[in-house]
């Protein structure tokens, strides 16, 4: 281990530290095979999200045994306030009224969370762009937990993950992003994703050292 690197874990492992999951959009349309047909995944890319949801939900388990707060966040696409922004980058048309296929439309069933859910209690912040933060009082509902530091997961690695992480660590949080618990549809895009959260954002971890890191921080 680099003396970076223990300095850094050190820091979230002291005394009274207190860590935090942040679980960002493991819902259908962008995880469940049957929806993403027109994303063009192939079967490797499958069997990796299949692999990576699954990594997720044992963390999210490990989180609660552990005692660790749990924050979901998720994305609500609500076609009576589209994001504007975001049609125009994608189909060159800012004023068009949201398209019946946009992900995560609220009350549809790719909204849903996949193979995980929410326990009673557990905090859900929904969203309508990228990051977790963005419009939301996600900052303000992980301070009023006491936690001190954010191990963040989900879907999908170059883009929402990347953006709430990356909006974590410019709010003063310490992020440690789990490399088995984020994935892209491609593997060339989830490296590279990977790649830029190390260079600025976050430390790289796997969710058996987050384990860990969980355990000593309650000690």
């Amino acid at each position: 281990m680099s003396d970076l690197r223990g300095r850094q874990l050190a820091h979230l492992t002291r005394p009274f530290s207190r860590p935090a999951l942040v679980v960002v959009d493991v819902q259908r349309d962008f995880a469940d095979p049957d929806l993403l047909g027109a994303y063009g995944l192939t079967d490797a890319a499958l069997a990796t999200l299949d692999r990576t949801v699954t990594r997720i939900a044992d963390l999210v388990d490990a989180a609660r045994a552990a005692e660790v707060p749990v924050v979901w966040v998720e994305l609500g696409s609500d076609p009576a306030r589209p994001w504007r922004s975001g049609n125009w980058l994608r189909e060159g048309d800012y004023d068009a009224p949201m398209s019946p296929d946009e992900p995560c439309r609220i009350g549809t069933p790719g909204a849903e969370w996949y193979q995980m859910h929410p326990a009673e209690g557990e905090p859900r912040i929904v969203k309508r762009g990228y990051s977790g933060f963005l419009g939301t009082d996600l900052d303000t509902r992980l301070r009023a937990t006491g936690c001190d530091w954010l191990a963040v997961v989900g879907l999908t690695s170059e883009c929402c993950v990347y953006a709430t992480a990356q909006d974590a660590v410019q709010l003063d949080w310490p992020v440690v992003v789990p490399q088995d618990t984020t994935t892209a549809y491609d593997h060339h895009v989830n490296a590279a994703a990977l790649f830029q959260l190390s260079l600025n954002v976050a430390v790289l971890s796997d969710a058996d050292e987050v384990v860990e890191l969980w355990k000593k921080a309650v000690r």
